[in-house]
């Protein structure tokens, strides 16, 4: 695989979708796991949301690892390493993402093992942690112009 420039249309969109369904578990009553229980409705929206928003985030990561660095990576968990490797994050980022990497993966694969109540401490307690990759790559992004592809 060869280099060919990060395609800034793709970054921005995956941002942005990262962003919005931030907002969306943002909008679940999270001041309390009382409340957030109190409907089984706002477990299943927590719960896509954070997915959708890690696999933006890990899809991100992927496409900087292929356009960026000519590396193809096909399991969420190897993009932090790679990431490192290249750069992209340091270290302690790294197992960051990687740990979040694990959280989507547990929800795909193991979704009968998540629980509500896990689920309400990942939105309440680590949304944040989602957030702070994001603007480790973006800040790496824009720190290296010369790899944007700005093409349509």
């Amino acid at each position: 695989m060869t280099p060919s420039g990060l395609r800034e249309k793709i970054i921005v969109e995956r941002a942005a979708w990262i962003r919005k369904m931030i907002g969306g578990i943002q909008a679940l009553p999270l001041d309390s796991m009382e409340s957030f229980l109190s409907d089984p409705r706002n477990a299943a929206s927590a719960e896509s949301y954070l997915r959708r928003a890690l696999e933006a985030l890990m899809d991100l990561g992927r496409h900087i690892l292929a356009k960026g660095f000519g590396k193809a990576v096909t399991e969420y968990k190897e993009i932090p390493g790679e990431l490192h490797r290249e750069g992209v994050l340091h270290s302690t980022d790294a197992r960051l993402m990687r740990e979040l990497a694990g959280y989507r993966n547990r929800m795909v694969h193991f979704y009968d093992e998540v629980t509500t109540v896990e689920i309400y401490h990942i939105c309440h307690d680590q949304l944040s942690d989602v957030e702070r990759i994001l603007a480790v790559i973006l800040k790496w992004i824009n720190s290296n112009p010369k790899l944007l592809d700005r093409s349509l």
